[in-house]
């Protein structure tokens, strides 16, 4: 099983983004799908978390200002970032806790995508 996370850059204050994340390999089913994000120096923290059913849970340093959608057809997850600020500095990183066609489950993590707001 893989993750893979794209569509990061650099971007100016108030700009948009759009982060991708596709799972692949022998999968099952998919539960829970989610961002965090990892700024320098900092820990890793949740950004938005998204169920199988599609209700999605945010960090407060993101509510109304991101969206999470996915797209159970595909095993793929989105972020939109909408009003970016400095502080969304960080590199971003999906993750999904699934099983996988051996009804193994278990916690996997894409590479990172960086997300640099900066004018």
């Amino acid at each position: 099983v893989q993750l893979q996370a794209y569509g990061g850059g650099l971007v100016q204050p108030g700009g948009s983004l759009r982060l991708s994340c596709a799972a692949s390999g022998s999968i099952s089913s998919i539960n829970v799908m989610a961002w965090f994000r990892q700024a320098a120096g900092n820990a890793r923290e949740l950004v938005a978390a998204i169920t199988s059913t599609g209700s999605p849970n945010y960090g407060d340093s993101v509510k109304g200002r991101f969206t999470i959608s996915r797209d159970n057809t595909k095993n793929q997850v989105y972020l939109q970032m909408n009003n970016l600020e400095p502080e969304d500095t960080a590199v971003y990183y999906c993750q999904a806790d699934l099983w996988d066609r051996h009804m193994k489950y278990d916690f996997y993590w894409g590479q990172g995508t960086l997300v640099t707001v900066s004018s």
